[in-house]
């Protein structure tokens, strides 16, 4: 693999458009959607999933980022093919940032490096500056750059900033470290002219000065007047801030009733715009892939059925949100759920109480799944910078959707997706014991202390000039919810110990469903793995189920002493700093996983609403 090969999860991630990258001797910015380069039919594979793409499509129509009047296609990233007769498809990354800092060489004076540009560099590699001395000096991109909270990035001014709002100088800069540390109070940028700062000063509110709304990863400035409030605000180059992807993930679900149906949702990207039996002749004709697939079966009779799947009757269940419509069909109760095939989207079978809680030690569970092959699709439909974007406000929305972000690119009808295949286990808690657990006076009490965490919160955000209105976390402030969370967390720690996967591999779905009026409220929780091919299905997961109930009892025993204890225990919400103010007794020590495998990034998280611990008594589920 060369050094400039990412795989396409990280495309789909962390390396998504916007992002800056280090590379061996550069560092770049992933361009947008619009430079991306295929090359071929070959190095792209579209990713058929109808029900995230219908429903990224209805909850993005009012979004600017989305301007289509039909759903967005799925495509993966450009795939190597690994064919060094040609050449392979590519991700255009301009260079960012454009400014430099020399190395030191033999006679230059100790902590103090020529600051350039990009344009300075020798050509035409640009990897050196040759000054008046004629040597010869490597140059590594400079650490620091500036963006705002709409996504906006940028270079920072240094020569405007140094002289006070003045660029006329043009004098030698230079960067000068007077300690050991990367500290910014010991770095400072020089000029000859007798100007100079340190980099602590970039941190104060409005010295970088307006944005002026450039894109580098699309190539332009952003058309739309931003006016941000803090103004442009400092970036470290490589900190984890610069990015954060907006990712939409479901779990695919068996739609189909018979073989043609399947072929037929296999291709749904080119037969779904066929309008007449004509059109299908069409596809066939001109799609191999097509062709083969539908060779048993005439024009008119695919016609017909690709018209039956999109009547009103099967549109019902793409407009649902789907958690929905994966919780509605794990926690049906059927013996067998989808099909047991190496190409099936989902297999599955409820397991009958006899075979895994014998003795009636867990009666808080009221079913349990093992999932023997799942396929998760993931799909970047924009990024933040500086924090997440809150989710909309509605119930259950948490595929992801955020309600605002930057764009990938400037004109495009399709977003990069890629599919993953795994495996894992899925639970339900008896609704009964949920309605006794939720009217417990333990419980209110505690529920009280973490919602004045929450009222806390949001006041930190409002003085910081941020968006603080607790309506817009959803269902993750219940009580259920939280339990549920750190119950998948405790989950996931002690399956890593069991199965052999790496705890960093094994990801979480939480299912909390609005109940009806005087109805008990649907809780879930999926413990899964995924990998790209067919290496998330080595069994492990599965095969867990079959100790289930002890695998609960040490997970739960875990948790009521905590090495952190008795400082994690006592933890108070509303005494907490920003975001620690979202959870209660949770640490590294006990509930904390990878920041990959949670999906509400550590937050909503305690232990006590799982089991009594030093600090608090009678609220636990499992007490």
């Amino acid at each position: 693999m060369s050094n400039d090969t990412i795989r396409q999860s990280q495309v789909v991630g962390v390396f998504g458009p916007g992002a800056m990258l280090d590379l061996p001797e550069r560092s770049v910015v992933v361009g947008g959607l619009d430079r991306w380069d295929y090359r071929a039919a070959t190095t792209v594979k579209p990713i058929e999933e109808r029900r995230l793409s219908e429903w990224l499509h209805a909850r993005l129509a009012d979004d600017p980022r989305w301007n289509q009047d039909h759903p967005p296609q799925l495509r993966t990233p450009p795939i190597d093919p690994n064919d060094r007769r040609t050449t392979p498809p590519a991700i255009v990354t301009p260079i960012f940032p454009e400014w430099f800092a020399c190395d030191t060489v033999e006679g230059d004076r100790s902590g103090r490096r020529r600051f350039v540009r990009l344009s300075d560099l020798q050509p035409p590699a640009r990897k050196e500056h040759v000054a008046d001395d004629r040597k010869r000096r490597r140059a590594s991109p400079v650490r620091f750059v500036c963006g705002c909270a709409k996504g906006h990035l940028q270079d920072i001014e240094w020569r405007r900033i140094l002289h006070e709002g003045g660029g006329s100088c043009r004098e030698q800069m230079w960067l000068e470290d007077s300690g050991t540390s990367a500290d910014p109070r010991d770095t400072r940028v020089v000029c000859d002219c007798g100007a100079s700062l340190t980099l602590e000063e970039l941190f104060q509110p409005f010295r970088l000065g307006p944005c002026r709304g450039e894109r580098p990863w699309i190539g332009d400035m952003d058309p739309t007047p931003y006016d941000a409030p803090k103004r442009l605000q400092l970036l470290t180059r490589s900190a984890t801030n610069t990015y954060f992807p907006q990712v939409a993930t479901v779990i695919s679900l068996p739609e189909v009733e018979d073989k043609l149906a399947g072929l037929i949702q296999a291709h749904w990207s080119v037969l779904s715009d066929c309008a007449s039996v004509a059109d299908v002749a069409g596809a066939r004709r001109f799609n191999p892939q097509v062709r083969a697939a539908l060779t048993d079966y005439d024009d008119a009779e695919v016609f017909a059925r690709i018209q039956s799947m999109t009547g009103p009757a099967d549109s019902a269940p793409a407009a649902r949100n789907p958690r929905i419509a994966e919780f509605a069909l794990l926690a049906s109760g059927r013996a067998l759920i989808g099909e047991n095939a190496p190409d099936a989207l989902l297999h599955a079978e409820t397991l009958d109480r006899a075979v895994w809680d014998p003795a009636g030690a867990l009666p808080q569970i009221d079913r349990l799944v093992a999932v023997h092959r799942l396929r998760e699709v993931s799909c970047l439909y924009g990024f933040t910078r500086f924090e997440p974007a809150m989710l909309a406000s509605e119930d259950l929305e948490d595929i992801g959707l955020a309600v605002e972000g930057a764009p990938l690119g400037k004109h495009f009808d399709w977003l990069p997706t890629i599919e993953q295949f795994g495996e894992g286990f899925f639970l339900t808690f008896d609704p009964n014991c949920l309605t006794e657990w939720l009217a417990r006076p333990a419980l209110h009490r505690r529920a009280d202390q973490i919602a004045a965490g929450v009222r806390q919160w949001g006041r930190m955000r409002r003085e910081r000039g941020l968006r603080g209105d607790h309506k817009e976390l959803g269902e993750k402030l219940r009580p259920d919810y939280i339990m549920a969370h750190g119950f998948a967390h405790a989950l996931m720690t002690e399956v890593a110990l069991d199965c052999g996967y790496p705890a960093s591999a094994l990801k979480e779905r939480i299912y909390v469903l609005p109940g009806l009026p005087e109805e008990p409220v649907s809780v879930g929780v999926l413990i899964y793995t995924a990998s790209a091919g067919t290496q998330g299905t080595l069994g492990g997961l599965v095969e867990v189920t079959r100790r289930f109930p002890a695998l609960v009892a040490m997970a739960l025993e875990r948790l009521r002493i905590c090495s952190g204890d008795p400082v994690c225990a006592d933890h108070v919400p509303a005494n907490a700093d920003e975001d620690r103010t979202l959870h209660g007794a949770a640490c590294h020590a006990c509930l904390l996983v990878a920041e990959t495998s949670c999906e509400a990034r550590n937050l909503f998280l305690d232990r006590a609403l799982l089991v009594d611990t030093i600090g608090v008594a009678a609220g636990g589920f499992f007490s």
